[in-house]
């Protein structure tokens, strides 16, 4: 008999694995908020990822994409696509692509959210992107996957606050 699952526990102890802690994204989806929402807590915005890692096509996307990032550190994937994924090509653009099913969910302020973050990269977004750059490890879908739940947690931050 098959084992089951628990989806959402699996993708955050990928996410501790490959350098990231919740505290990371909370970090960044407060800091994105804050100065919209004066009584903003860090328990609000762990909340709200927390309702973004309860979402099944989330969970696929982190299951993918560092699976990706993963094949390619050690050298799994075949060519061109090991070289492309490796190298972080910066036309590759199928990491930004699938995270985009993460920002979807929260509309219009979550794929905003996410462009800013992936051109700013705050936070441990930065610290992955530069240590995939400088390592052997390969964080090329990790730092956008990191994005997109900030990007989708902040946006359900903004959703639920009363403006």
């Amino acid at each position: 008999m098959k084992k089951e699952i628990n989806y959402k526990s699996h993708c955050i102890k990928l996410l501790e694995n490959r350098g990231c802690r919740i505290d990371d994204i909370t970090d960044i989806v407060f800091d994105l908020q804050k100065k919209y929402i004066a009584t903003l807590t860090r328990d609000v915005c762990e909340d709200a990822i927390d309702r973004v890692l309860d979402k099944r096509e989330v969970q696929y996307a982190i299951l993918t994409g560092i699976e990706l990032d993963i094949q390619a550190e050690n050298g799994k994937l075949s060519e061109p696509l090991q070289s492309l994924v490796a190298e972080d090509n910066p036309l590759f653009g199928i990491d930004e692509i699938l995270v985009l099913s993460i920002c979807n969910v929260y509309g219009t302020i979550g794929l905003t959210n996410f462009g800013y973050l992936d051109k700013v990269k705050p936070g441990i977004i930065g610290k992955l992107d530069k240590e995939g750059k400088d390592t052997h490890r390969c964080h090329t879908f990790l730092d956008d996957i990191i994005g997109a739940i900030a990007a989708a947690a902040a946006s359900s931050v903004a959703h639920n606050s009363a403006l």
